[in-house]
């Protein structure tokens, strides 16, 4: 099974989709294969791992590889990162070259500490000058040719709460969407995410805006979207293992999960080599299979899979012939 219909048509559908449910960008998890199951279950906008300004720039071949649009994905985004305005000028227009996607994303808002190290990501929200000069620069890269979005935090910590001000800068710079996540950098996922922070930055700016975080069934969706205003919820974490939150469901049984899973997998291995996708394999399969009775018996069987076919044994085990 090469898409993802089968299983569309198997999940009866107890509410209407969400129609402005994002997939978020996370490094490690949303290449082609996974976003590509996400559009089929009714994402509207799909984005790139995070990929390095740099390191475009100066042809990494790994970087390359993450720019592609999959199949389906008629709202593509690819993010960039990085602190330098002309070094993100020069890769947006390089992207722009070589896939043409709907969006160029800004990522000012990653909290891990080699990318804060690096003065990229959220470390960006304690620079506001520095904000406005590379969107300004890569809005002039960018031109007509994509639109441009920014992806910040609520702050960069609890002593500087400054998403407001920096979605601002943005607008005024040329960014034409605003992504806050409702937290600081130095809370990286723990504690709750603050709507509230939200809500104040769709109020103070005229372009659409995106609420991230804490997002992991359809009525958080809803309640996220009602209670900021936001035009778009952007799904991240609740995604993984979970391509069905973007129809507006909850996770199906097991026979279901099996069957996506292996479908991205096998796309996965189309895509990548079959050890490079079995290899990758090992996480997502188990999010498939996270919160089933009987399934973390085959985490260790999952950890060693090295082939499709291991792959399928341990599907066969779990739910019979496929």
């Amino acid at each position: 099974m090469n898409n993802f219909s089968e299983a569309q048509k198997s999940a009866a559908v107890e509410r209407p989709a969400i129609s402005a449910l994002c997939l978020a960008p996370m490094a490690g998890v949303t290449d082609v294969a996974f976003r590509e199951v996400c559009v089929s279950f009714g994402a509207v906008q799909t984005c790139s791992e995070m990929v390095s300004a740099r390191a475009l720039v100066y042809q990494d071949k790994k970087s390359l590889t993450l720019l592609p649009r999959g199949k389906g994905e008629t709202n593509y985004a690819v993010q960039l990162f990085g602190h330098e305005p002309e070094l993100l000028a020069a890769a947006a227009e390089k992207v722009i070259a070589l896939e043409k996607p709907d969006w160029l994303d800004l990522n000012m808002g990653c909290p891990t500490g080699k990318i804060i190290r690096n003065g990229d990501g959220a470390a960006l929200m304690q620079n506001p000058r520095l904000v406005g000069e590379i969107v300004a620069a890569v809005r002039s890269a960018v031109g007509g040719s994509a639109k441009l979005s920014v992806k910040i935090r609520k702050g960069f910590d609890n002593g500087n709460i400054n998403a407001v001000e920096i979605a601002q800068i943005a607008e005024a710079n040329g960014a034409q969407r605003i992504t806050v996540h409702g937290r600081t950098a130095k809370q990286l996922y723990s504690g709750l995410s603050d709507s509230s922070i939200i809500r104040e930055v769709k109020k103070a700016v005229s372009v659409p805006v995106v609420a991230n975080g804490d997002v992991f069934s359809p009525r958080d969706a809803e309640k996220l979207l009602q209670y900021t205003g936001a035009d778009y919820a952007m799904v991240g974490r609740g995604a993984m293992g979970n391509p069905w939150i973007f129809a507006g469901l909850e996770a199906p049984g097991l026979y279901e999960r099996v069957t996506v899973a292996l479908a991205q997998i096998s796309r996965a291995a189309e895509l990548k080599g079959e050890y490079v996708a079995c290899l990758e394999a090992r996480k997502h399969f188990a999010w498939y299979l996270r919160g089933l009775r009987g399934a973390t018996r085959l985490r260790d069987k999952i950890s060693r899979v090295t082939t499709l076919g291991e792959l399928r044994g341990i599907a066969v085990e779990l739910c019979g012939n496929l």
